[in-house]
């Protein structure tokens, strides 16, 4: 019989970890969450299934904890790469079918990759990256990652597109990309005088004709969408 839910370990409960936690209960998911300090344990005991505090750096303490239908563990742990080293090495041996790991440096990374670990989040290369890509292309309010090749994307309508309508436009044949929204600004004054910004969500019919200022909220392929960020 297949398992109702999956089973997710959590080591290391600082800030990051304790949203993996709510992030996977609040998903449906079993989480059994492990500190080595008592302190976090008692923030997290009444949400997750298990607690234990624990020194993952001790194979024989590691061997002892409740592991057999573990699906999943995430290192949270970001304070320590030593130890973030250690659990991710030690976790493989143990023959934990898929590990996921914090880095906090770019060799960290590439030891964490070396060890075994399936999949590793660098929280702080990936957010400089979104930041660069953000000031790099002015246009681009917002990147939202789907997969590794599919992105949501906010930007304000090119000029050269002011006045026409999506059907004249048709961008999913020019550009191969979708337009989901469009997010409208009006300015109005208020009884007192004083000028008041209402904002609206168009979900777009072929008739829309775009304005100037309009945000268009896009989903395409990320070299798709890239070709459209250079319209002017």
């Amino acid at each position: 019989m297949a398992k109702e839910e999956k089973v997710f370990a959590v080591f290391g409960l600082g800030a990051f970890g304790m949203e993996v936690c709510r992030g996977l209960v609040e998903k449906g998911g079993k989480v059994i969450a492990f500190d080595h300090r008592p302190q976090p344990i008692e923030k997290i005991k009444d949400l997750v299934t298990q607690v234990m505090v624990l020194d993952s750096t001790d194979e024989d303490a590691l061997r002892s904890a409740p592991l057999e239908n573990v699906d999943v563990a995430i290192v949270a742990i970001g304070d320590d790469v030593e130890a973030s080293i250690l659990t991710t090495a030690l976790l493989k041996n143990i023959g934990v079918p898929y590990i996921i790991a914090r880095a906090v440096t770019d060799v960290h990374m590439r030891v964490l990759r070396q060890i075994g670990a399936n999949e590793v989040i660098n929280l702080e290369i990936e957010e400089g990256r979104r930041i660069a890509s953000r000031l790099l292309t002015a246009e681009v309010l917002e990147t939202i990652p789907i997969t590794e090749d599919y992105s949501i994307i906010e930007l304000y309508v090119p000029e050269s597109m002011v006045g026409k309508s999506l059907e004249r436009l048709n961008l999913r044949r020019g550009y191969l990309v979708n337009v989901i929204a469009i997010e409208r600004f009006k300015t109005t004054v208020d009884e007192e005088g004083n000028p008041v910004k209402e904002e609206r969500v168009i979900l777009p019919t072929k008739d829309d004709v775009l304005l100037s200022n309009d945000i268009l909220i896009m989903v395409g392929r990320n070299s798709d969408l890239d070709a459209f960020r250079e319209v002017k």
